[in-house]
């Protein structure tokens, strides 16, 4: 199970966010490189960047970002925030990511979700972001007629590969992934599963990691890295 930790971008700055709300976020960092070269430092092979000022915006905003993170480190970048038309997708590829996280234009638009499919395979990942049982799209502010679990069979059968699962109830506040849900979701469809949200230490990841058996791929870490409340080594070693 692959640990990843997250960095998430507001005017240049590494923040976190508590429920996807801005106006609360805590700022960690001005140096977005410096934190990728920590996390690879650690171990890991791949980080989760989003573009929060993208995701409030609707278009990437923070691509210089990303190109500077991608020409000092050696480490794969999976981006999401904003990502709203070919063109954007087209720019982030050339930024020097290596997968881009899809959300509201997938939600919102059938055929486009499905020429990403055709065109990117698994180069694009699409994000389930949940909120009371549905998927929110526009930087979590608006809530989708989708059930969440009916979204993903949808996906799967548009040929997906891959999805990132977030309980935005969770997200940021270290109260411990959503593990009934996550089943749901485990259960009931073929797709690799990345689970986000919540994870306040390392019994997470330990109970996480015995969802592995049934599909789950891997685990995005973030404000418990920050705070401190979880050594990323460590996860790795037990994922």
């Amino acid at each position: 199970m692959k640990i990843i930790p997250a960095i998430d971008i507001m005017d240049k700055s590494v923040v976190r966010l508590e429920r996807g709300e801005f106006g609360k976020e805590t700022i960690y960092s001005g140096n977005p490189t410096m934190i990728a070269e920590k996390w690879k430092a650690s171990g890991a092979d791949l980080i989760h960047v989003v573009d929060l000022d993208g995701a409030r915006l609707g278009r990437p905003i923070n691509l210089d970002v990303v190109s500077e993170i991608a020409k000092n480190v050696k480490i794969d970048i999976e981006l999401g925030g904003g990502l709203r038309s070919e063109e954007d997708l087209k720019n982030a590829f050339n930024s020097g990511t290596t997968y881009l996280v899809v959300g509201t234009s997938a939600v919102e638009d059938e055929v486009f979700c499905g020429r990403l499919i055709e065109k990117y395979k698994d180069k694009v990942i699409f994000a389930v972001d949940a909120r009371d049982g549905k998927v929110a799209t526009r930087g979590w502010k608006k809530v989708s007629e989708y059930e969440t679990l009916a979204y993903a069979k949808k996906l799967e059968h548009l040929g997906a590969k891959k999805i990132i699962y977030t309980d935005i109830s969770r997200d940021g506040m270290m109260t411990g992934p959503n593990l009934e849900n996550l089943k749901s979701l485990l259960g009931s469809t073929a797709l690799e599963i990345t689970a986000s949200g919540g994870i306040s230490g390392i019994e997470d990841i330990k109970v996480l990691k015995g969802l592995e058996k049934e599909g789950l791929r891997s685990v995005i870490v973030g404000k418990a890295l920050y705070e401190g409340k979880l050594d990323l080594k460590e996860a790795i070693d037990a994922g």
